[in-house]
């Protein structure tokens, strides 16, 4: 690693479908927004003679963000798949949104990836949502390696920020986080900056100057030796320490001089591995030049020291009932075809594209394949278990498609107008149905509500949103039955933004935000009594009903209890049902704000009625009346829903947290220490105070907190409260 002097390699540029999983590198890059992931991607590629010039963020040229919404915000939003070829091999370039609202994006990217490259600025330093996915990535053992962007920024100082990576990364083993160059800076600029211009190699001990666009080895004068010595020694004992021979480290302290060629085959096992995290510079190329800063070490390692498919764990499968089952082969060509679709996206001209990585078998062009889905349900997302045949495979370069015939197992490739399958969904062979473990994903806690915004809209609303649900499984679909109202659940405001431009754009559906509504309830304060009375004569059959109740408050859960108690048929048996179904009517309608009335039982004690004139319809308008009189005399509570809310923050926000919770009315209910210095902060709130709780933590915690909220029950809302609401109602409703 940094002892070959490659150029540019014969078979570099846009990669193929891979012959062989040996072949295969599938890397996603991690940072917070803005620390150069899609520069760095971008610089990549045009090393590796993919491009022959590199874009630019701010002019919308990238090729991982060829999105009309990304163009206008220069920013990531959605995953992208980049594929390069250097020395042979392929290489998945998985670009990822670095802002929080996309996280579920970079979900996708880390469950397609088999090692992650944390890309950080050196301007900006490591954010506390950047550790959380590294601790993520340390659970489950995947490869990681560094790379510190940004050098050409003022102030800038490689070497402090991999003291910063060594804090925020190897707190078990801060010497599994170790340079593997040091940078090399040119003439002092008058503001007193020394740009970098190249690297030196510590274990090679060579120079790769990129002053003039292109790598040029060369060896170092004595006087720059001595200024490498000491973090090459640290170095080599860290590569060492983590050797699988056990002899080494003896033979090394015992003064032996231990061979590079050997430190270099150690070091590539133990990145593979994922106990040992290499730090690399990488900057992109200048206009015109060929090579951007550190691109060419950066893809040495990659195609060097990470691992292929075959060596991750197999994830586990199940038959689509939930019976355990196993791979037969792990990441064989030949083996039973188990793939996932880890994106799903829409094309103007192509239609829905569907991004599957494919860890078993072979993915052909026309097979028929067996579709199971997860059942998430509760997002809007139908549970699959179909066949559905495959269309034409293709090699995504960004925006543009390459047709392929075939994808083996360890590839990445997309599938045209998969109709039923969306993202989450495994794809296997039609005779062996097979359904893969789901990956996390966050729950959107951000409610929209919306309406379409004129009559056309409303026609294309339901199929614009169930293609929006199915391409985002961080996106949750409700229709409110208390409300009415249709509610788009999201991670946070940009993620709402997006979602509502492509439907616009994509879909064609204009739609206004309107205020998002909490479900309340009314209950009766205390016992009241209420006489129903609905008589009317004009010619003809009249209506004639009576009907007397009272009403009193039952414990929460209850529901509406209706008990007859009518003596003497002073109400005829076939209308006392009638009285129910009217009680019941105007109960679900409200008595005092229009919401739905619960926890109250209903007593029918008395009534009149006409031989000819009473009714059906006479008697359910007069149980609505008598209970919408017993409401008028009496205390009418306003029940908010209340939700337990758990926040997982980091040690310090605890205080924070734990204030701003009681300002919205919540009782804490206690904490609870986790690993890796967070809190479990659990406390009961109203709902009515967390619409907007996802925006406003991430705010308060700097990004480093997330929580979960939990429907409890409903909750008397507190007079002053409860006031404000109703006054609320009243005025919405002139």
């Amino acid at each position: 690693m940094g002892d070959k002097a490659q150029t540019h390699p014969g078979a570099a540029g846009r990669a193929q479908a891979a012959g062989h999983p040996q072949s295969v590198r599938n890397v996603v890059l991690v940072g917070h927004s803005g620390s150069g992931k899609t520069t760095l991607v971008e610089a990549l590629a045009l090393t590796a003679g993919a491009i022959n010039r590199a874009g630019r963020v701010e002019d919308g040229g990238t090729v991982s963000d060829h999105d009309d919404i990304e163009h206008r915000q220069q920013r990531s939003v959605q995953l992208s798949l980049v594929p390069v070829e250097w020395d042979g091999i392929k290489i998945n370039l998985l670009d990822t949104p670095g802002y929080a609202d996309f996280v579920g994006e970079l979900r996708a990217g880390l469950r397609a990836a088999d090692a992650a490259l944390f890309v950080v600025s050196a301007s900006d330093g490591v954010d506390g949502s950047t550790r959380m996915v590294w601790d993520e990535c340390a659970a489950v053992g995947m490869p990681r390696a560094i790379v510190v962007t940004h050098l050409e920024a003022a102030r800038a100082d490689f070497e402090e920020m991999t003291r910063i990576c060594a804090e925020a990364f190897g707190a078990d083993d801060p010497d599994a986080v170790l340079p593997l160059y040091l940078p090399l800076h040119g003439p002092q600029a008058p503001d007193g900056h020394a740009p970098v211009t190249g690297l030196i190699g510590l274990l090679s001990q060579k120079l790769f100057d990129y002053s003039t666009g292109e790598r040029k080895e060369s060896e170092p004068g004595e006087d720059e030796l001595p200024l490498i010595e000491e973090a090459r020694a640290r170095l080599i004992e860290g590569i060492i320490s983590e050797s699988e021979d056990e002899t080494l480290m003896d033979r090394y302290l015992g003064g032996e001089q231990v061979d590079v060629g050997t430190l270099v085959e150690d070091l590539e096992r133990a990145v593979a591995r994922g106990v040992f995290f290499p730090v690399l510079a990488a900057a992109p190329a200048a206009e015109g030049a060929r090579q951007g800063l550190g691109t060419v070490e950066l893809l040495e390692l990659v195609t060097r020291g990470f691992p292929t498919p075959l060596e991750r764990e197999p994830l586990r499968v199940t038959a689509p009932d939930g019976t355990p089952r196993e791979l037969k082969a792990v990441c064989d060509p030949d083996a039973p075809l188990v793939a996932e679709v880890v994106k799903t996206s829409s094309d103007p001209y192509v239609g829905r594209l569907s991004l599957v990585r494919v860890f078993s078998g072979t993915l052909r062009a026309d097979q028929t394949v067996h579709v199971s889905g997860h059942g998430l349900a509760d997002r809007g997302h139908e549970d699959h278990d179909v066949d559905e045949r495959i269309g034409a495979l293709s090699t995504p370069f960004g925006k543009q498609q390459r047709p392929v015939s075939h994808v083996i197992a360890g590839d990445l490739a997309c599938v045209a107008k998969l109709s039923r399958a969306e993202t989450g969904d495994t794809l296997s062979a039609k005779d062996d149905p097979l359904l893969m473990e789901p990956w996390e994903m966050p729950d959107p806690l951000l409610p929209l509500a919306i309406r379409a915004h004129s009559k056309p809209d409303e026609d294309k609303l339901s199929q614009g949103l169930a293609r929006l649900v199915a391409e985002d499984p961080t996106m949750r679909l409700e229709q409110n039955q208390d409300t009415h109202q249709v509610v788009l659940w999201c991670l946070g405001e940009a993620h709402a933004d997006v979602a509502l431009e492509r439907l616009r754009t994509r879909y064609g559906v204009q739609v206004d935000v309107v205020p998002h509504r909490v479900a309340l309830r009314e209950t009766f304060a205390a016992q009241a009594a209420g006489r129903g009375r609905h008589v009317k004569q004009s010619g003809g059959h009249g209506q004639f009903a009576i009907c007397e109740i009272e009403v009193e408050p039952l414990p929460n859960g209850s529901g509406i209890e209706f008990v007859d108690k009518v003596v003497g048929g002073a109400v005829p048996r076939q209308f006392i049902p009638s009285v129910e179904k009217g009680v019941r009517a105007q109960a679900a309608k409200g008595v005092a704000a229009g919401h739905p009335l619960v926890d109250v039982r209903v007593t029918l004690r008395d009534g009149k009625a006409h031989s000819v004139d009473s009714s059906d319809a006479a008697f359910q308008t007069a149980g609505a009346l008598a209970l919408r009189e017993a409401a008028a005399g009496a205390k009418i509570h306003l029940l908010e829903p209340v939700a337990e809310v758990g926040v997982l923050v980091g040690d310090d926000y605890v205080g924070a947290v734990m204030s701003d919770l009681s300002g919205r009315r919540g009782r804490l209910l206690g904490t609870e220490q986790t690993p890796g210095g967070r809190t479990l902060v659990r406390a009961e709130v109203p709902e009515i105070e967390i619409g907007r709780y996802a925006v406003d933590l991430r705010s308060l915690s700097h990004g480093t907190a997330r929580f979960s909220r939990t429907y409890v029950r409903h909750e008397p809302m507190p007079a002053q409260v409860a006031e404000r609401v109703r006054a609320a109602a009243e005025s919405a409703a002139a």
